[in-house]
């Protein structure tokens, strides 16, 4: 079965080695999503964070003991830096690329699979097992060429996880991704599946916010945010992308206020 959202008490400040970050690349995308609490699409402006900052912040992260990286959108694989992006990280700490998958075809795919490695995993977004339940968010035709770049990714030897947002049209039919993802040969542990969040494009979905959602430290151009769930300012914790230190304190003291007050959390695991 698929790993579900699960709800926890926090009681204490999460170690730093544990915590996750998340770098928004860009905003402007292939796809225009009806839920997509980014916002993206084909015009929307790239807000690109850029290779420079990219590599800083991945340093400090290292430093900071933080255990994996996420590169979001946006669409990634729009950008030509991408792939020097994903090199310099992967080669120092676990790193997963967000993606729909269906631009890795020719040379895009070939330009990531020069950069291969033990810790640059893939993770393709894929609502359903019937192009019915994915298209219906993300457009007619997206399910058969992600579907088509999931195979390719495979072909090449990568670790391809899946993710799966839960929406009215899919959710009766989760069984059904979950028996093709493993017809794909990709098993549970690889495949995430996430509540429909009421954020951005999205008119449905659960409330979530800071004070129900275990922070992931999330960066774009403009700042530092609580958590990749959406980069809206009621979600930024700081103006100033660097130091990265000084954004994990304040995140820290919140956790701790939080704490004290006892406030569930959430966590996507």
């Amino acid at each position: 079965m698929a790993i579900p959202v699960t709800e926890t008490q926090i009681t204490c400040t999460p170690p730093a080695f544990m915590w996750k970050l998340w770098f928004y690349t860009n905003y402007d995308c292939n796809l225009r999503c009806s839920y997509c609490v980014a916002k993206s699409g084909p015009n929307v402006p790239r807000r690109a964070l850029g290779l420079v900052n990219v590599k800083r912040l991945v340093d400090e992260a290292v430093e900071l003991g933080f255990s994996d990286i996420f590169f979001t959108g946006g669409e990634p694989f729009i950008l030509k830096d991408i792939y020097d992006m994903l090199a310099y990280s992967s080669a120092r700490i676990k790193t997963t690329v967000l993606t729909n998958a269906m631009l890795l075809h020719n040379k895009r795919l070939d330009k990531l699979c020069e950069i291969a490695n033990e810790n640059l995993i893939v993770q393709v977004s894929l609502d359903g097992g019937r192009p019915e339940d994915h298209d219906a968010y993300r457009g007619k035709g997206s399910w058969a060429k992600t579907v088509e770049s999931i195979k390719l990714l495979q072909e090449r030897g990568f670790r391809v996880h899946l993710s799966t947002t839960e929406t009215p049209a899919n959710s009766a039919h989760l069984d059904k991704v979950c028996e093709f993802h493993r017809s794909l040969g990709i098993p549970d542990e690889d495949h995430f599946v996430r509540p429909l969040a009421k954020r951005g494009y999205a008119k449905e979905g659960i409330e979530l916010d800071m004070t129900n959602l275990l922070p992931e430290v999330t960066v774009n151009l403009n700042g530092v945010f609580w958590h990749p769930l959406s980069t809206d300012p009621d979600m930024q914790v700081g103006k100033k992308i660097f130091p990265l230190a000084a954004a994990v304190e304040r995140i820290q003291g919140q956790l701790e206020a939080m704490a004290e007050g006892g406030a569930p959390l959430m966590t996507f695991t």
